[in-house]
Parts: C-alpha cells; structure tokens; sequence
C-alpha cells in the first residue's frame, strides 16, 4: 500500500471555538461601537432641535411690522445668549433683503446650506433651523433662523465614543477569556484521554482510566474493549502459530527423511509437494508473526542497533564470502514497530543482500520526513532485471533456483510493511546491485 502523504491538520477544537468566538465579539462589537454613538448623536441633537423649536416659537411669537412694512426690532429673548457676541446662540430674520439679527451675531451673518452644512462667527458650525411666515402688509414670506453652535455637542460626543470603545475592548476581551477558560475547562476531559493514550502507546498501562463525562465515557469504554480484544486476538494468534510450527516440524522432517530411502523417481515425484507443503508453512506462520507485537501501540524500535546484531550473525553463516556490512544509521534513530517484526525485515533484506553481495552492503537513510522513515539497504552484487521487480516481491517467486531459499522473504518483508502502513520498493543500486528501500513510521511524540 502506498504511503499516504501528510495531510495539513485542521485547527484544534480549541482554535475553533475562539475564532469563532473572537469573530462574533468583533462583529458585536463593531456593531455597538458604530451604533450606539450614531443612537447619541441622534438623541442629542434631537434634543438640541426641541430647545430651538422653543426659541423659533419665542420668535416667531414676538415678529411683527409697522404701517410701512418694515420689520419692528424685537425684545430681547427669553435666552440672555443671544446679547452676547459669538456666544453660539444666533437668530435672524430676513425678508425682502432686509435682516434683523441677534446681538450674539455681532457683525457676522449665518452662512452655507443643508449639505456643506452652516458656519457661524469665528467658523463656528452650527445646527441651523428655519421657519417661513406671512405677515399681512409684506408680499414676501419672512424667513426666520436660529441657531446654536454645535462644537460642544460634537465635543461631547467624541468623548462618550471614546469611552464607549474602551469599555467596549476590554469587556470583549474579558468575555474572550471567560470564553477560553470554559473551553479549556470543557476540552479537559479530552486532554486527559489523550494523555490516557499516550500512556497505553508508550507501554505504561494496557487500558484507558479514569472518570470522564458522560459524553465520553462509552469512547473511552469501546476502546477499552477494542485494546483487550486486539491484545487477546495477537496473543492467541501468536501461540496458534507456535503451536502449528512444533505440530507441524517433526512430521514434515519424518517425511523428508524417508523421501530420502526412496528411489529417485519416487523422490522426484514427492518432494515438489513436501517442498511446497513447507512454503505454505512458512509464509503462515510469517503471517501469523505480522500480527504485531501486543503492545504494538507503545513499539520503539533503534534500526542501527538491530542492523548490528543482525550483521554479526550473518558474518559468522557467510564467513567464507568475505561480505563487509556498512551501518551508515544513527543510533538515536526510532522507528515505531515492534523489535520481532523489524528483525523479521531486516534480517530477510540483509540476508538476501548476503547472499549476492560481491563484497560491500550499505545501510543508510538518504533522506528525512516528518512521519516515516526511509531506510535503504543495497549491494554490489548482480542485482535483478528491471522488469522482475514487481515480481521479486510475490509470494513464493524464486528468480535464482540454485540458491537456497524459499522465495518467501522479499514478500514477508512487503507484508509486514504493509502492516505498518509502510511499503517496500526495489530499484538499482548504485553499487551496481539490489537496492531496497523500505518506508517505516516513526514513533509518535
């Protein structure tokens, strides 16, 4: 099976749901920051506009001509504002190019419109508002104007905006930390099932424990279960295997021995059937060990230390061939399988580079990954043809007849990989040989 690439982790549930909180408490509050002061603004100067209502009242009240049709100066108003030059109180009537104004205006008009908005003394901006009336000895309606300076109002308003913001931004970060301190709160039971897990996979306990809510308990339970179960599964498998291979070795050597009395036609005749009688043997109880081991979650296994122990056996079967093993592996180096299975795949790559080597094999790894392993193993000796690759790997395929073996070995190594979701690749070496390139996990940390 192909190794599958590493795929980008989603945010943690954690992350989720402080982004998703963090955005909600950003919009909310830009909402509030944006209208609420545009809901002051309005009420203010609403406000504003009732106190010049009573003043435009007052003076229209108080507006009036004499027999020619001219404007008579009016009283002072209710508002001692209006006789203070540039107080930011003004009023104003007009008809006919004649104006009567307020002291307040000293010797300045109200000037501008609706949309550039109205400029009074000293640049004042002010809220303006209008009335128009009839009077009965002039043709023209009498427009009357009041007005106050509305710098104060605005001034004010800045300030409450200000405020508002603040208090906004530091109640959303404090609603953003009660909400990141229940999150973790909630998310704790899940930390401790992880911590659980990594427990069970370093090989410190066989089961998960501990008092977890209600959400979580029956995962918690079926995992337990599912662990006890896989453990009972490897455990009896292992010794089913065990069993067959003692059931079955005395028999098999009684019929080899008396193959051995008979005559050549007979041999002939009876040992293709023992020999492959032995194949089937020897690949199940290959699979059987492929079960993995029964703490196969907590494996830790050094490759360069195996690699070593490995060669030391195979220099003493093939002293004669004057073979020289090269371990280029770091000692520190991890792979996350079980010690039994990865001597099973190192031993039948090494014997077999052993077998055909001239006299060098290297053992390295070419290259790093973040979850796997490549470990190569390759030689000088004749190699195999480029085509028989594929084939070199199924089960029982010999592609030399002369030399002793069984043609199970490159397929065990394939199946055991596979186990580990790892897989087994063959290629020319440099060296001129075989070279076999085995992909393995890492531990986890």
């Amino acid at each position: 099976m192909p190794i599958r690439a590493p795929q980008t982790p989603l945010p943690s549930l954690r992350s989720r749901l402080l982004i998703a909180a963090a955005v909600w408490l950003l919009a909310i509050t830009l909402a509030a920051g944006y209208l609420v002061p545009s809901l002051i603004k309005t009420y203010l100067v609403d406000q504003e506009k009732h106190q010049l209502y009573i003043y435009l009242d007052e003076l229209t009240a108080q507006i009036d001509v004499d027999n020619s049709g001219n404007l008579i100066p009016l009283k002072t108003l209710s508002n001692p504002r209006f006789q203070q030059p540039y107080s930011g109180l003004y009023w104003s009537v007009n008809v006919e190019n004649k104006e009567l104004r307020s002291r307040s205006l000293w010797d300045t008009r109200i000037s501008g419109d609706k949309e550039s908005g109205f400029v009074g003394p000293n640049k004042q901006s002010l809220l303006v508002l209008n009335r128009n009336i009839l009077l009965p000895e002039i043709d023209e309606p009498v427009t009357l104007t009041v007005a106050i300076n509305q710098e104060r109002l605005l001034k004010t308003l800045t300030q409450l905006t200000s405020g508002l913001w603040l208090i906004l931004l530091v109640m959303a970060g404090g609603i953003l930390f009660l909400i990141w301190l229940q999150v973790s709160w909630s998310l704790w039971p899940l930390r401790r099932l992880q911590q659980n897990l990594k427990e069970v996979r370093e090989g410190q306990t066989s089961e998960l424990s501990g008092i977890y809510p209600a959400e979580i308990r029956p995962v918690v339970d079926d995992l337990n279960a599912l662990l006890f179960h896989y453990q009972e599964l490897l455990d009896r498998a292992r010794n089913h295997a065990g069993n067959l291979s003692h059931a079955l070795k005395t028999p098999i050597a009684v019929l080899n021995n008396e193959v051995t009395h008979l005559n050549k036609q007979e041999q002939s005749r009876l040992q293709p059937s023992l020999q492959q009688l032995q194949q089937h043997i020897d690949y199940h109880l290959g699979r059987a060990r492929m079960a993995g081991a029964s703490n196969i979650l907590s494996a830790k296994t050094a490759p360069s230390a195996r690699v070593d122990a490995i060669s030391m056996a195979m220099d003493k079967v093939y002293a004669d061939r004057g073979v020289v093993l090269v371990n280029e592996l770091d000692s520190d180096l991890l792979v996350a399988i079980e010690k039994r299975d990865l001597d099973e795949i190192l031993g039948n790559l090494i014997e077999n580079s052993y077998k055909w080597a001239k006299g060098l094999i290297r053992v390295h790894q070419p290259e790093q990954t973040t979850e796997n392993l490549l470990l190569v193993i390759e030689d000088d000796g004749p190699g195999i043809d480029d085509d028989a690759y594929q084939s070199a790997v199924k089960r029982g395929v010999r592609l030399d007849e002369t030399t002793p073996g069984t043609g199970l070995g490159l397929n065990i190594v394939s199946e055991l990989a596979h186990s580990y979701r790892g897989e087994l690749t063959l290629s020319r070496s440099p060296l001129g040989g075989l070279r076999a390139s085995i992909t393995l996990p890492k531990p986890r940390q």
